[in-house]
């Protein structure tokens, strides 16, 4: 993808820009439990190259603009990993995030020739682009970002509008769409058992 932008926005989201029909969302925090590490910057992209980062600097998450994006429900939000980031941005936008769209459960349900569903395979295989996972682990609540920590954040969304595109296709060729679509309207539900304590269990196990 080629005259990739990114541009950083502070606590939310400027009115110029809109999207339409479909956002891809991420979301960086300083952990990865959303009750203990707080919301430190989501990513947008409309899938034309542009990112834009959402810095928060821990105190205010009014975001108005943001919040009424995520529960638009005209809008499909793309993430990969969906489970976290409705999660999260539940937890500290007070939002619930819908329609939702999951490239990782879209990915498991057509690619079970293969264990590894990360959005870095991901884009290895379906899009011949190669990730870098550098700045994964690094310190989003920095009063500045590196212009590397925006690149890798911005990586995280600027693919995902052509992933789902050639996901969807192979969930069509294995008739597989009816549960994707059941699985993605369940996520909000999953996300809700998170924040609520029953993250690592199974209700669905035998025990």
């Amino acid at each position: 993808m080629s005259n990739q932008k990114i541009t950083l926005h502070h606590g939310d989201l400027p009115a110029s820009v809109v999207f339409k029909d479909s956002v891809a969302i991420d979301t960086e925090t300083l952990g990865l439990n959303p009750l203990r590490d707080r919301l430190c910057l989501a990513q947008l992209s409309g899938g034309d190259g542009t990112a834009h980062l959402v810095k928060f600097d821990g105190a205010d998450y009014s975001a108005p603009r943001l919040k009424a994006l995520l529960a638009d429900p005209t809008i499909t939000k793309i993430f990969h990993y969906a489970r976290f980031d409705v999660a999260v941005l539940k937890h500290y936008l007070g939002v619930s995030t819908q329609p939702v769209y999951c490239t990782k459960i879209a990915s498991k349900l057509v690619r079970t020739y293969t264990d590894r569903h990360g959005l870095k395979d991901l884009c290895a295989e379906l899009l011949g682009v190669e990730l870098s996972k550098q700045q994964q682990s690094s310190d989003w609540a920095a009063a500045e970002l590196s212009v590397q920590q925006q690149a890798y954040a911005a990586s995280d969304v600027l693919y995902l509008h052509d992933l789902k595109t050639r996901l969807d296709a192979m969930l069509a060729r294995e008739d597989r769409a009816s549960y994707a679509a059941a699985a993605f309207q369940f996520l909000e539900t999953r996300a809700d058992l998170d924040l609520a304590g029953f993250g690592e269990m199974d209700l669905f196990g035998h025990k």
